[in-house]
């Protein structure tokens, strides 16, 4: 990821390193928000708008791919910065990769139907997670369809 935040670019502070760090090793979808709470103790100085400034940045830069959701904190995935599919839980905002192939080649049909030069995609499917579909309608928290509570982590489906 550090590969184009060059000296000279841009400066590679601490506060940046460490987000880079997050983005990285994370293994779910973060919000802006979820990454300064996951510094605040390790970088006291740094503020909310440090982590906005620098992941618009990264996203600028191509280094980290941007989720917008209405109704829900955007996400960012520095794992895969290019487009990939998504599978959102309208229960408790878990967003996950599934692994999906063939995507290119409808990429390359949906091009050749209509004659544009696709530049980038989005692929997402919207539904409730095992945990959720569990829950049952009753005992749901939704907002709008999706909530802002803290999703599951894919480990804590995997272990149902």
């Amino acid at each position: 990821m550090v590969r184009r935040l060059k000296e000279g670019e841009h400066r590679i502070t601490p506060q940046r390193l460490a987000i880079l760090e997050v983005l990285a090793k994370s293994e779910g979808h973060p919000s802006a928000e979820d990454i300064f709470r996951q510094l605040a103790d390790s970088h006291p100085t740094m503020s909310p708008a440090t982590v906005y400034k620098t992941l618009a940045l990264l996203k600028l830069e191509g280094e980290v791919l941007e989720l917008e959701f209405s109704g829900l904190a955007n996400r960012y995935d520095g794992r895969k910065p290019y487009p990939h599919p998504h599978v959102i839980c309208t229960g408790c905002g878990l967003v996950i990769d599934p692994q999906l192939s063939g995507l290119e080649e409808i990429t390359g049909r949906v091009m050749a139907e209509t004659g544009f030069a696709i530049a980038t995609h989005r692929l997402d499917f919207f539904g409730l997670c095992p945990r959720c579909r569990d829950k049952g309608p009753d005992r749901r928290q939704q907002d709008n369809g999706i909530t802002q509570s803290q999703p599951p982590t894919t480990k804590e489906i995997d272990d149902e």
